[in-house]
């Protein structure tokens, strides 16, 4: 789990901007803005998680969701090899954390 969030976290630092969006510009600019701070915010989560499993099952929950929500905003709006490893940071994101639900998040 380290691994993606270094990559995310250095992807942000880098001040990473898409290239010109293929919808409404206006729509889609915004659309990122917002998708960006809302992964800023599952990273931020994740790393105050404490590692009790109820608090870590939410945290990863919200993430996954997050993570799903960010990849529907950068399948729309973006294109090229921007696109693809961004959405190969988020997808990868949500399937290890995924992963971690079903293995230690049954019944809670």
């Amino acid at each position: 789990m380290v691994g993606i969030r270094a990559a995310v976290l250095f992807a942000l630092a880098a001040g990473w901007t898409g290239p010109a969006p293929a919808q409404s510009e206006t729509t889609c600019a915004r659309d990122l803005l917002v998708a960006q701070s809302m992964q800023r915010q599952a990273i931020d989560q994740l790393e105050q998680a404490d590692g009790e499993d109820a608090k870590n099952c939410r945290i990863w929950r919200r993430h996954v969701e997050t993570m799903r929500r960010v990849a529907s905003v950068y399948g729309r709006c973006l294109s090229g090899s921007d696109r693809s490893e961004r959405l190969a940071q988020v997808q990868a994101s949500d399937r290890e954390f995924s992963e971690a639900i079903k293995a230690r998040c049954t019944g809670r």
